[in-house]
């Protein structure tokens, strides 16, 4: 097993690609922390965990605070004596706003919860990685963070910055055994469609240049896959990288 024996925290977890991605880390041997805001939602894929042989604990979370943040790393070294793996994968959408439309509040809790919630996670974790000299980061980007018509300014933006919190990341710590990647995924099948409100008629409009040429939609378990792989010593030397996940959309640009 690829992650035999070690501890990950997933945020995210209860749906979509942090379901997956904590399902598959489980089956591969490690411990997790499924970490959501849907505490429920959580324990349900627990269950499903435990029920399939592996071993997981459920946490409530909003990245969007430090408290909970900083609580799910806890219980992760409390209940399994370390941390190993840490999956930013918690995220919202916008509602498509160009910036003329975009209002201080929808820009503020895109930025808590897309860019400062990876930001304070990886700053809680980071001590614990110098420690034992070894750690790996997963960061779950977009290839809205590589363009700049997949969504409206905000999460375009959001997510800009988990690209260059990656790279800086792994650069800063390369010498030092630790490990930061992202995914950049295209259009996946997940409910993160369900955080969008008031959606912009223009922003919406225009994404829809982008959207015509989206070869395929893809699956959750095929991003878990990817995050499989960062997770591995089978990406040994990988570091500071966004790795493309979109069936071939972006190629077209």
């Amino acid at each position: 097993m690829k992650l035999d024996g070690k501890v990950a925290v997933v945020t995210g977890a209860a749906s979509g690609m942090g379901k997956a991605i904590a399902e598959l880390y489980a089956k591969e041997g490690a411990k997790v922390i499924v970490a959501d805001l849907n505490l429920e939602g959580a324990e349900a894929v627990v269950n499903e965990i435990s029920n399939n042989g592996g071993t997981a604990k459920s946490v409530k979370v909003n990245v969007a605070e430090r408290e909970d943040i900083e609580n799910m790393i806890d219980t992760a070294v409390n209940e399994y004596g370390t941390l190993d793996i840490l999956v930013n994968n918690a995220g919202i959408m916008d509602g498509f706003e160009p910036i003329g439309e975009i209002s201080d509040e929808k820009w503020d809790l895109i930025f808590n919860v897309n860019t400062k919630g990876v930001m304070q996670a990886i700053r809680k974790a980071v001590p614990i990685f110098l420690e034992k000299g070894k750690g790996v980061i997963v960061n779950t980007a977009s290839t809205g963070g590589l363009n700049g018509a997949h969504a409206g300014v905000a999460y375009g933006a959001s997510k800009h910055a988990v690209v260059g919190i990656t790279k800086n990341t792994g650069f800063m710590y390369a010498q030092k055994g630790i490990r930061c990647n992202a995914i950049a995924p295209g259009a996946v099948e997940t409910n993160i469609a369900s955080s969008m409100k008031n959606v912009s008629e223009f922003g919406a409009s225009r994404t829809q240049v982008a959207q015509a040429v989206i070869p395929r939609t893809g699956k959750p378990e095929e991003i878990a896959q990817v995050a499989l792989f960062l997770a591995s010593d089978e990406s040994s030397f990988l570091n500071g990288t966004v790795v493309t996940a979109d069936g071939g959309w972006t190629a077209a640009f």
